[in-house]
C-alpha cells in the first residue's frame, strides 16, 4: 500500500514541539554590562522583567504537567486545533485531540477529530484499520520523533529531562536580548501581566544547531527570530503562551495545571509503525 499523506499532519505536532523547544545560546544578555548610564534605567526594567519570566519558569516546571489548547497554524492561514494533556514531569509527553480535515488525515479515519500522542519520543495517531500495508488492521500509527526532527533533534527532545514541553519553552526566556512588560491584561477571564521576549538568531544556538540539521523534516520551516508573547497569572504561572517563528504560530492557553492523567503508548500490537515510510518520503515543509 502507498500511502497518500501530506506534510501538514507530520509538520502539525512538529511545529508546536519546536515551538516549546526555544532554548539558545548562553551570554544573550552581556550587552548590559557595556551600557551607559542613560541605559541604566532600561537596563533594570529589563532585569525585573526577566526576574518575573524566571519566576514563572520555575513555577511552570514545578508542576509537571496541564490541560492546555494549542491552536497551531503552519502559514497556511488555517489553524489547526489540539486541546489535552502536555506533561513534562518525567519525560515529555502529550494527548491531544486535533480536527482530522485541518490536519488533512481524514483519509486515514472517518471521525471528526484525531487523537495523538507523543511519548517515548515518537508520535501515535488513532486511526482506522486500514485495508492492506502496514497499517492493515491497525488502530494506531506510529512515527518516531527522528522521522521529524532528524537524529539530532530527536536527541534534544528527548535529552535533559523534558525536551518540547511548555516549561523548555519557557527556558527559552531566559535567553532573549529583548523583553518588553506589555502591562496588565485579562486573558481567560484571568488577570494576567503580558510580557514578550524576542530570541533573535544569535540567541538561538541551541535550538539552531538541534533542530536545522539536513536530516530534519524542519530545516526549512524556522525563521530568523522567535516572538515568544507570554501572560503571566498571579500566581507565577503562564496562563497563555504564543510565539512566532518564522511563517509559523503557535498559541496555547493553559486550563489547569498539575494532577493530569498519564501518558502511555498503545499497544504494540494494535500499532503500524510508518516511521521508515516517513524518512524515504523526501517530505519537506515549505
Amino acid at each position: 500500500m502507498k500511502l497518500t499523506y501530506t506534510a501538514a499532519w507530520v509538520g502539525l505536532t512538529a511545529a508546536a514541539m519546536v515551538a516549546a523547544t526555544a532554548c539558545g545560546s548562553e551570554g544573550a544578555k552581556t550587552a548590559a554590562e557595556t551600557a551607559d548610564q542613560a541605559a541604566d534605567k532600561a537596563v533594570g526594567k529589563a532585569d525585573t522583567i526577566m526576574a518575573a519570566l524566571s519566576r514563572a519558569t520555575d513555577r511552570t516546571e514545578e508542576v509537571g504537567s496541564a490541560e492546555v489548547r494549542t491552536t497551531t497554524d503552519l502559514g497556511t492561514g488555517e489553524p489547526i486545533a489540539m486541546d489535552g494533556t502536555y506533561s513534562w514531569g518525567d519525560g515529555y509527553a502529550l494527548d491531544v485531540e486535533m480536527d482530522a480535515e485541518a490536519a488533512q488525515m481524514q483519509e486515514l479515519t472517518d471521525s471528526p477529530t484525531v487523537r495523538t500522542l507523543f511519548v517515548d519520543g515518537a508520535y501515535y495517531y488513532d486511526i482506522d484499520p486500514q485495508p492492506a500495508g502496514p497499517l492493515a488492521g491497525k488502530e494506531w500509527m506510529k512515527i518516531d520523533g527522528s522521522a521529524v526532527f532528524g537524529e539530532s533533534g530527536a536527541a534534544a527532545m528527548s535529552g535533559g529531562g523534558g525536551g518540547g514541553s511548555p516549561a523548555d519553552s519557557m527556558k527559552g526566556l531566559k535567553y532573549a536580548s529583548d523583553v518588553e512588560d506589555l502591562g496588565k491584561e485579562t486573558v481567560n477571564g484571568k488577570s494576567t501581566t503580558h510580557y514578550r521576549a524576542v530570541l533573535d538568531q544569535e540567541d538561538m544556538g541551541k535550538f539552531k544547531e538541534a533542530f536545522s540539521g539536513a536530516d530534519s523534516l524542519l530545516n526549512s520551516a524556522t525563521g530568523s527570530s522567535i516572538t515568544m508573547d507570554i501572560w503571566v497569572g498571579d500566581k507565577d504561572l503562564p496562563v497563555r503562551l504564543k510565539q512566532e517563528f518564522g511563517a509559523m504560530e503557535v498559541t496555547m492557553d493553559f486550563d489547569k495545571f498539575g494532577a493530569t492523567k498519564e501518558i502511555v503508548a498503545p499497544p504494540a500490537e494494535q500499532t503500524g509503525d510508518l516511521t521508515e515510510e516517513v524518512k524515504n518520503s523526501g517530505v519537506q515543509q515549505g
